[in-house]
């Protein structure tokens, strides 16, 4: 059976300047600060329970991000979480991970996520399945994180997939990819950074944030190279739920640092998991006057009911409509027409 043309939802309309539509792109190039929150996903397949979860994270954040598997854990699927926040009117983020995809696999999904109305991509190469629970299952890694940036970069401004074959329609995304400022060499950390804007990264999401002048001095190398006119840099920043939990996460989630001090801290209080949000609240009101931060990334794993209080204590809510870092610089993709827009 056709589908009249008058049934179907309009594409919209691409900003001047803009890779997509998509409401986190247009708050980060008005210079606003956002959020951004992980939506834990359910190990079931009610639409309901992510309802749930996308309806707490929402109050607070510009765009909410579907986890693809991470951690090589099996879970409802990031393409279905996405078509049920865009059905339901969220901005999903698609997180892609190279580990169980090859190459026809995701740029077929990424022409899929487009049509749902998807507009944020971020690019991830994925934990090994060793470190998940499914030891068995066999990786792909066809591509990883970078040659995943070129690939939708390819697809999105050059309209033709890998194979040279073109795109009737290309997809309007907004690119994204991961960074961990926090693990070693930290010297080594922004010519990583630089090396994803290369490939097309517009924003990165970093790993949790628990040490706080690490990551000043890391930003004070992006400066230095000049990459935060380039690309847009969110924190990731999260709860601990208690000193034990803090332990289990510096062991064995890999990248993630927690120094002795915050864990010693979670020892000494009478209520672990509070005296864990406060410890989050204290980061984000550090990391927020942070020049070239321009947002925070929550994850709050199993604790979304906190998310709002969370943010809502920072203050981040009234931050103001602009970012007011001193210094800051305007990026070129603030200049419509430029190059530079498209990474």
């Amino acid at each position: 059976m056709m589908v009249p043309a008058e049934g179907l939802m309009p594409m919209r309309e691409v900003p001047e300047g803009h890779s997509s539509p998509g409401r986190l792109e247009r708050a980060l190039r008005a210079h606003r600060f956002v959020v951004t929150a992980e939506l834990n996903p359910p190990d079931s397949a009610n639409p309901q329970e992510v309802y749930e979860r996308a309806k707490v994270l929402s109050e607070v954040c510009d765009a909410i991000n579907a986890t693809d598997a991470s951690g090589a854990h099996c879970h409802m699927s990031s393409m279905a979480i996405c078509a049920l926040l865009t059905r339901a009117g969220y901005s999903p983020v698609l997180q892609v991970s190279c580990r169980d995809r090859n190459r026809i696999a995701v740029q077929g999904d990424v022409l899929g996520a487009a049509a749902m109305g998807v507009t944020n991509i971020l690019c991830l190469t994925g934990d090994g399945v060793q470190t998940g629970d499914h030891p068995e299952a066999k990786p792909v890694f066809d591509l990883d994180s970078i040659s995943l940036l070129r690939t939708i970069r390819m697809m999105r401004d050059e309209g033709r997939f890998l194979s040279g074959r073109k795109i009737t329609s290309p997809p309007r995304v907004f690119l994204g990819a991961a960074a961990n400022p926090f693990v070693p060499p930290q010297d080594w950390r922004p010519q990583r950074l630089a090396k994803k804007i290369e490939a097309g990264a517009q924003f990165v999401q970093t790993q949790y944030c628990f040490d706080v002048p690490m990551l000043r001095a890391y930003m004070e190398r992006v400066r230095d190279m000049g990459l935060d006119e380039k690309c847009y840099i969110i924190v990731g920043i999260g709860p601990l739920a208690s000193a034990r939990t803090a332990r289990w996460i510096r062991t064995n989630v890999p990248g993630v640092h927690i120094p002795d001090a915050v864990i010693k801290r979670l020892e000494g209080a009478e209520d672990q998991k509070r005296e864990g949000r406060n410890i989050c609240v204290e980061i984000i009101q550090e990391v927020k006057d942070i020049v070239g931060v321009a947002g925070i990334h929550v994850m709050a794993y199993r604790q979304e009911e906190y998310v709002s209080e969370i943010i809502s204590a920072s203050g981040v809510l009234d931050y103001g409509t602009l970012i007011r870092n001193t210094g800051q610089r305007d990026r070129p993709a603030e200049k419509a027409g430029e190059e530079e827009v498209h990474g």
